[in-house]
């Protein structure tokens, strides 16, 4: 599970916030900029959510109907963000845009536009600062990289979040500014269509990832290999092929061995050795909760085949 909730709980308070004052100034000022901001923090308050309720699911037990528990519930609540943004969020404010340059307005008075997003402004980029703390707090790579191997979408979501809301408010008070001081009300149109390609590349971005995990990821080459020699360490296994690995949620990994036990074992020697080895791998990687060995012998039809 995410190792922390703070990030998305941030987030979460500060679009309710800044979604009801975006609304008010749209309502006084009739920026379409700003309505699409508005939309966006709609959209985003829905999407923390939608995180918050995958994280509950995904803490389910497993019972009959899912051997395997919930925890992939995370993953698909995450995918139905990413369509989120690009589907609600996105699309309005492509919406808007066009339509506030088919019929455009000028904005009469500004100042209530530069305050709300001037207050806006600064609480994303708190929101930010803490979404960026947490995925630093684990990162062991470059930005692209950790992201590639994170297995917790929620913390990529909220941060690709977050830097959408800044960027796009960024744009929103250019638009409003540059709308207001050359009287030309198509920079704010203009602004609203930014704000829509910018949601429309988190949105692929994101989906892209929580795809890939949804449909299941293996672990990385390093926990492979180490597996292998821990298995390959112990005094009954004379080989061990490629294991199987699949993440069912960020902290939850099952995994199936192929082993070669030598020939002069009994079942009481290879069920200990079995024993053995599962504890040790779980001793150095607890997040591998679930492990399957399937014993072959040395002098078998299959080791030539498999090999």
């Amino acid at each position: 599970m995410p190792s922390s909730k703070l990030p998305i709980y941030s987030a979460l308070v500060a679009n309710i916030i800044i979604a009801i004052t975006k609304f008010i100034a749209a309502a006084i000022t009739g920026s379409s900029a700003m309505i699409s901001e508005g939309i966006h923090s709609v959209v985003d308050t829905a999407n923390e959510l939608l995180l918050l309720l995958g994280i509950s699911k995904s803490k389910k037990p497993a019972d009959k109907k899912r051997p395997f528990g919930y925890g992939r519930e995370l993953y698909f609540w995450s995918f139905i963000v990413s369509i989120l943004i690009f589907g609600v969020g996105g699309g309005i404010a492509f919406y808007e845009g066009i339509t506030h340059l088919q019929h455009p307005h000028i904005i009469e008075d500004p100042m209530w536009s530069y305050i709300v997003l001037a207050a806006s402004l600064i609480f994303n980029l708190v929101s930010f600062l803490i979404a960026l703390k947490a995925f630093n707090k684990n990162r062991k790579d470059n930005v692209w990289k950790t992201i590639r191997k994170s297995k917790d979408p929620s913390n990529i979501v909220i941060l690709f979040e977050d830097a959408g809301d800044v960027l796009g408010v960024a744009v929103a008070l250019a638009g409003v500014y540059f709308g207001y001081r050359y009287q030309n009300p198509y920079y704010d149109g203009i602004a609203s269509v930014i704000i829509g390609i910018i949601l429309t590349a988190i949105s692929f971005l994101l989906a892209r990832e929580s795809r890939s995990l949804l449909m299941g990821e293996s672990v990385d080459e390093s926990t492979v290999d180490a597996v292998i020699k821990i298995s390959e360490s112990d005094e009954a296994i004379e080989k061990v092929f490629y294991p199987l690995t699949v993440y069912l949620s960020p902290e939850e990994i099952v995994l199936v061995l192929e082993t070669v036990f030598k020939n002069d074992l009994t079942t009481k020697q290879i069920n200990e050795a079995i024993e053995r080895i599962q504890a040790e791998i779980q001793s150095q990687y607890p997040d591998i909760k679930k492990i399957f060995i399937e014993p072959h012998f040395a002098d078998s039809k299959t080791l030539s085949l498999q090999q």
